[in-house]
C-alpha cells in the first residue's frame, strides 16, 4: 500500500476516492482517523500496485473462489492479484471494478458499530480469512456482528495472546494455560481451555446482530438451536449476545432457555455501557486473565 501511495501523485488518488467512495462512507472513515484509501480501491492505486486488489478483497472477507468464479463477472481481474500485472482490458475496466468493490466496502464500513478504527482496518483480512465468512453475502449484519464481538474479544485479550490465524486465537492465561478462543458455526464462537492432554469446552458465544424487534424472539430461538448442539459437546457456558433494547430478557429467556448469560449486542459491539464492562469482566474471567 505505501509503495503505491508513494507513486501516485495525491491529487489523483484524492480526486479518484471522491468519485468512487460514497460521501457518507467517507464521512465515517474521517470521524475515525482512517485514510480512504485504506478501505476502499481506486484505480490509480490498482494501476501503481495490481496485487492490491487481493487486499481489498479480503477486507470484504470474499475468498478467491467466490470472487473470482463463474458467475461473478470478475475473472478477469485475477491476473492482477496473484502475478502483480495488468492488461489493458483490465485497466479499462478498473473504474467499474471500484465502483462495485466501493459500494460492498461503503455497506460494510456502515455496518461496523458504533463505527470503525484503525485496529478494524488492520484486523479484517486475517479476520476474515475463514470459510466463516466467505461469499457475496458476508457484509451482511449478521455476518459482521460476529466479526466485530471477535474483534472485540481481540482488544480484551491482546495482551496474552501467543499465537492466532486467521480463525482462531491462543491464549497464554495466569495459570498457564493455553486458552482457545475460535470462530466457528454453532456456536459462533468457542472458549475452550487445555488441561494437560484434554481440552475442555467452557464457553459457548452465539452473536445475534439483528435489531428488528419483532423477530427478536426468532434470533434467540436460533440461538437456542446452537447452544443445544454446544450443551451436547460438553460446553458448560451458554451466552447470547443480542439487540435488546426496548426487550424483556424474562421474554428472550423463554425462547433460549439454556442462555445462561445475555449481552446487549449495541453494548458490545460499541464497546461502552454496563454489558460492555459485564462481557469485558466475564470474559476475561473465563479466559482467566486479568481484567484491562
Amino acid at each position: 500500500m505505501d509503495d503505491a501511495l508513494h507513486e501516485v501523485k495525491p491529487k489523483l488518488v484524492k480526486k479518484q476516492l471522491s468519485e468512487y467512495v460514497p460521501t457518507d462512507a467517507q464521512q465515517i472513515l474521517a470521524g475515525s482517523g482512517i485514510r480512504d484509501e485504506h478501505v476502499f480501491p481506486v484505480p490509480a492505486l490498482l494501476e501503481a500496485q495490481p496485487t492490491l486488489l487481493g487486499y481489498y478483497r479480503l477486507l470484504l472477507g470474499i475468498s478467491q473462489k467466490a470472487f473470482y468464479g463463474t458467475g461473478t463477472g470478475l475473472g478477469r481481474f485475477k491476473t492482477m492479484e496473484s502475478h502483480g500485472r495488468l492488461t489493458e482490458r483490465q485497466r479499462t475496466s478498473l473504474g467499474e471494478l471500484c465502483r462495485g468493490m466501493g459500494e460492498a466496502l461503503a455497506a460494510l464500513v456502515r455496518e461496523l458499530s458504533p463505527t470503525i478504527t484503525r485496529r478494524d482496518v488492520d484486523e479484517l483480512p486475517l479476520l476474515t480469512l475463514g470459510s466463516q465468512f466467505q461469499g457475496a453475502n458476508n457484509v451482511a449484519i449478521g455476518k459482521q456482528a460476529i466479526l466485530d464481538v471477535f474483534l472485540a474479544i481481540f482488544e480484551i485479550v491482546g495482551d496474552h495472546i501467543e499465537t492466532r490465524d486467521d480463525q482462531s486465537l491462543v491464549v497464554k492465561n495466569a495459570a498457564g494455560r493455553r486458552v482457545h478462543i475460535t470462530l466457528a458455526a454453532d456456536p459462533d464462537v468457542r472458549l475452550q481451555e487445555e488441561f494437560g492432554e484434554e481440552t475442555h469446552n467452557k464457553v459457548a458465544i452465539e452473536v445475534k446482530g439483528g435489531t428488528d424487534s419483532s423477530n427478536a424472539h426468532n434470533r434467540a430461538g436460533e440461538a437456542e438451536k446452537s447452544h443445544q448442539k454446544a450443551k451436547g459437546e460438553g460446553f458448560r457456558e451458554f451466552w447470547t449476545v443480542i439487540a435488546m433494547k426496548g426487550i424483556e430478557k424474562a421474554k428472550l429467556a423463554t425462547e433460549s432457555p439454556t442462555t445462561n448469560s445475555w449481552f446487549d449486542a449495541a453494548q458490545v459491539l460499541g464497546r461502552q455501557g454496563p454489558g460492555w464492562e459485564d462481557f469485558r469482566s466475564r470474559l476475561a474471567g473465563a479466559v482467566g486473565i486479568p481484567v484491562q
